[in-house]
């Protein structure tokens, strides 16, 4: 018995959707220029830039600073000083290109920073993570006897954490027994002592 091989269906060539136009090829590049200028390796490479523009301004005398010595440069070098002038290596930090390359990086630092100031700003928010059943595998872990009950215990804990992010789970929720969240109250109050 013979089976039949499916074949690939091609679409009609006029029920393609349509190709965009000028406008949305235009969003597409402004798209991609700025994912490619917020990505955080762009501000690495613009970090670097900026390192390797500000060379010339640190080691070349700058007219801001002491016009007698790019004078004095001029007359030492004559063939490379012109150059260097139009070149704007003697004012390296009023210069466009030194300009450009400080500005780009703000913009890229900005965007690699704000989408990510969101979800820190949620995960500051977010309730704190369950103690572990464990405290003996935590590397600072201590355990201390205490001469006072547990509710005293927990409220040298809480006088001792305010201020911090706490969450307390009522009792039969907790991941801990009452035994581990004493041990737990009375390393953190030994601590504080």
């Amino acid at each position: 018995m013979a089976t039949e091989t499916p074949t690939r269906v091609h679409p009609d060539p006029d029920s393609r959707a349509p190709r965009p136009g000028i406008v949305g090829m235009a969003l597409a590049v402004l798209r991609n220029g700025w994912r490619g200028l917020t990505a955080m390796r762009t501000a690495l490479v613009l970090l670097f830039l900026l390192a390797l523009g500000a060379l010339p301004g640190a080691l070349l005398p700058q007219r801001s600073l002491n016009q007698r010595l790019v004078d004095q440069y001029f007359t030492d070098y004559p063939w490379l000083a012109p150059t260097l002038d139009r070149l704007g290596f003697f004012d390296v930090f009023a210069a466009p290109w030194f300009a450009a390359i400080y500005l780009l990086l703000m913009v890229s630092l900005i965007g690699c920073v704000l989408p990510r100031t969101v979800e820190h700003a949620t995960a500051l928010r977010a309730v704190p993570v369950a103690v572990p059943r464990n405290l003996a595998r935590l590397p600072h872990h201590g355990t201390a006897v205490l001469d006072v009950g547990l509710d005293e215990a927990t409220e040298r804990v809480r006088t001792r954490l305010r201020g911090w992010r706490t969450a307390e789970r009522p009792d039969g929720r907790a991941r801990t027994s009452p035994r581990s969240a004493a041990t737990c109250a009375s390393s953190a109050t030994s601590s504080s002592t």
